[in-house]
């Protein structure tokens, strides 16, 4: 659950009742609130990037969604469902570091009730079941105790046969999601990495071991779950500890049916535009980031990304195949990138 240090309420937050009722709870909790004057959440003054995140990173934005374009979500899912902007985590390689400038506050919408109705168009226009990914740009899990979006997004999509809904976190506070009568439409994934990894690059989020927990709690609940296992680096003993944990899921969740559990695989890569920012946030970072040791390449948005080389991505994916498959199935494998 995300603590913030401050609250900031955009001017019309506080004309809806979620915006009364996360006004009245911070002030109960007597943390720093702030009333705007205006829609517009001000940049923080300060000529240093760090400082500038490190304060953005704690605090808290309450404010209405005006804009219902939803941005695609390819090929996680057809759109974007944005109950959320930003992530109280600090991870060092977080592509969000380079998105959202020197604004990087965590963000939630009170208007949720638009935004799923929003959701509804979109539904009506398309063939099919169309699927809305509810973590694309942030983690929405932290400040689902202030806003209960899941809570109203999982029950919303229950009722809705043909869409489905899906979202991805670090973090393990999820017991008010378990009595939810989700009716399976609701995909439930954990994003995972070995101890090594959180402990040195993912800052101020869940340990593996109690977001595995978590996961088996979900799975207990009957809903469709997922592993993220991402961004995978190549270090001595890489195969060993990935391996562990593939082999730590296993034993928590004792699948009972496994196509029932996704794996997403992906392979670390950064831009030299991300590596600035890094180096500049986390001066002390021991990310591994040479440029003469990966392949250039470009993305489909027409920007270049350093990635492993062709070899490695190939062994990756064979020994993520052969080590996912051996416990699960062929099945359970979504994609290795």
């Amino acid at each position: 659950m995300f603590k913030p240090k401050q609250v900031l309420f955009e001017k019309d937050a506080l004309e809806y009742p979620l915006g009364k009722e996360i006004y009245d709870k911070f002030k109960k909790e007597n943390i720093q609130i702030v009333k705007l004057n205006a829609n517009r959440v001000p940049s923080i003054k300060s000529d240093d990037l760090k400082e500038k995140y490190s304060k953005a990173k704690q605090t808290l934005v309450i404010g209405v969604r005006r804009s219902f374009k939803f941005q695609t979500c390819k090929p996680s899912a057809h759109y974007q469902l944005p109950l959320v902007t930003g992530c109280m985590g600090q991870c060092e390689y977080c592509y969000l570091n380079t998105r959202f400038g020197n604004k990087p506050y965590i963000r939630t919408y009170v208007n949720v009730e638009e935004i799923l109705n929003q959701a509804k168009k979109y539904i009506e226009k398309r063939e099919g079941i169309t699927i809305f990914e509810g973590a694309a740009t942030s983690d929405p899990l932290p400040v689902e105790p202030y806003t209960h979006g899941l809570q109203k997004s999982i029950d919303y999509f229950s009722r809705i046969h043909n869409a489905r809904f899906r979202f991805v976190t670090k973090y393990d506070n999820i017991n008010s999601l378990l009595d939810l009568d989700h009716k399976g439409h609701t995909t439930i994934r954990f994003s995972l990495n070995t101890e090594k990894i959180i402990k040195n690059h993912e800052h101020f989020t869940s340990s593996a071991k109690n977001r595995i927990e978590a996961a088996s709690k979900i799975y207990k609940a009957g809903y469709p779950l997922g592993f993220i296992i991402a961004p995978v680096f190549l270090y001595d003993g890489w195969k060993n500890e990935y391996r562990k944990l593939i082999e730590d899921i296993s034993k928590a969740i004792e699948p009972n049916n496994s196509n029932d559990i996704t794996f997403e695989v992906i392979s670390h890569r950064y831009t030299l535009k991300a590596k600035e920012v890094i180096t500049k946030i986390f001066p002390n970072t021991t990310l591994s980031m040479k440029e003469a040791d990966r392949k250039f390449k470009y993305g489909q948005f027409g920007y270049g990304k350093y990635m492993y080389t062709k070899e490695q991505i190939n062994e990756i994916e064979e020994f993520f195949t052969k080590e996912i498959s051996r416990i699960f199935t062929d099945k359970s494998i979504k994609y290795i990138i």
